[in-house]
C-alpha cells in the first residue's frame, strides 16, 4: 500500500468488521470489501425515492450481520464512529437493526406493489414492451435516451440508473413502452438483488429484452460481462427466445473484433449498433418489431396493438 501510494485498501471479498477494523489499524488508512464500495455507490446514484429506499434497505442488510460484532467492538473501545453505542447491547442494537429492515421491507413492498398496478394498466391497454439490460456501463441510457429523444444523466461512470424511466417509442407501427433499467454486475450479494427486486422484475415482464454488451471491451470483460448478464436474465425467468443481444459501441471496435464476438455469442439474435452514432438502430428496431409479432403470436394476441 506504501510502495502504490494508496490512500484506501479494496479488498473484493466481504469483510466483517472485526478484520476491517484491523485492517485499517494496520494500513493506517481507511478499508473497504466489494460490497461496500457498490452501496456507496449506489447511495450516491440514488436519485428517486424509490431508489432511496431501496439503497437504505440494502445498507441495512450489508450492516445487520456485522451489527453484533460492531457493538461488542465499540464496548471495547475499538470501533470509531459509534457514537455512544456502548451503552447498547449487542443484541438491543441487532433488534433495533432488524425493526428498521422490516420497517423498509414493507415500504418497498409498496413500491413493487405499484409497479404492478402500473403494468396491469399497461397490459390492459395492450402495448409490448421493452427492457434495456445488461452489465452497467454497457450504455443503456445511452440507447435509451436516442431511442426515446430524452436527455437522462450519461456520464462514465456505473449504475448511473437505479429506478426504471419508461417512455413509448414506435416499433414498426406498434407504440411500445421502452424501460431503462438498472445494470447487472458480477457477483452481486443476494441482499441487493432482492432490494431491487421489484425494479429488476420490470424485465422479467418486459414482452422482449434488449441486452446490451460493450463490443469494445477486452476478451477477459466481454466474456464476464456476458455470462453475467446471460445468468441474471436466467434468474429472472427471462426466456433467451426474447432476448436480442446488442453490441453497443461498435464505433470503438473494428470490423474483424465485432465478428469474433458475435461468433463466441453463438447462435443468438445479434445486432450491432452505436448509441453514439446512431450507426446499426434501424436495424436494431426491424428486429425488435419482428420479434415482438412473434411473442404477440406466441401469447395469443390477436389484432393490431393501439398505435
Amino acid at each position: 500500500m506504501r510502495e502504490k501510494g494508496a490512500d484506501i485498501v479494496l479488498f473484493d471479498s466481504a469483510l466483517r468488521a472485526s478484520q476491517a477494523y484491523s485492517l485499517a489499524k494496520l494500513c493506517k488508512v481507511e478499508v473497504k470489501d466489494r460490497e461496500k464500495v457498490i452501496l456507496e455507490i449506489f447511495a450516491m446514484r440514488a436519485s428517486t425515492a424509490e431508489a432511496k429506499l431501496q439503497v437504505q434497505l440494502a445498507e441495512l442488510e450489508y450492516e445487520l450481520p456485522r451489527a453484533r460484532e460492531s457493538v461488542k467492538m465499540a464496548r471495547r473501545g475499538e470501533q470509531p464512529g459509534f457514537f455512544g453505542l456502548g451503552k447498547y447491547e449487542a443484541d438491543v442494537y441487532t433488534r433495533m437493526m432488524k425493526s428498521r429492515v422490516s420497517t423498509l421491507k414493507k415500504k418497498v413492498e409498496g413500491v413493487a406493489k405499484r409497479r404492478e398496478i402500473f403494468r396491469e394498466h399497461r397490459r390492459k391497454l395492450a402495448f409490448p414492451t421493452i427492457a434495456l439490460a445488461g452489465y452497467t456501463a454497457a450504455g443503456k441510457t445511452s440507447l435509451f435516451n436516442l431511442l426515446t429523444g430524452e436527455s437522462k444523466s450519461v456520464d462514465a461512470g456505473v449504475f448511473t440508473t437505479l429506478a426504471p424511466t419508461t417512455r413509448a417509442v414506435m416499433v414498426g407501427e406498434r407504440k411500445t413502452l421502452l424501460t431503462d433499467t438498472v445494470g447487472f454486475i458480477s457477483n452481486l450479494p443476494a441482499y441487493l438483488v432482492e432490494s431491487f427486486k421489484s425494479t429488476l422484475e420490470e424485465i422479467s415482464y418486459a414482452s422482449i429484452v434488449f441486452l446490451l454488451l460493450d463490443v469494445s471491451q477486452s476478451a477477459e470483460k466481454f466474456i464476464r460481462s456476458y455470462e453475467s448478464s446471460a445468468q441474471a436474465l436466467s434468474d429472472l425467468m427471462v426466456e433467451p427466445s426474447r432476448a436480442i443481444f446488442v453490441l453497443n459501441k461498435c464505433d470503438l471496435a473494428p470490423a474483424e473484433l465485432i465478428e469474433e464476438r458475435k461468433r463466441e455469442l453463438g447462435p443468438v439474435d445479434v445486432v450491432e449498433v452505436s448509441s453514439k452514432t446512431g450507426q446499426g438502430v434501424e436495424d436494431l428496431l426491424r428486429l425488435a418489431d419482428a420479434k415482438l409479432r412473434e411473442v404477440a403470436e406466441e401469447e395469443g394476441i390477436q389484432g393490431k396493438v393501439p398505435l
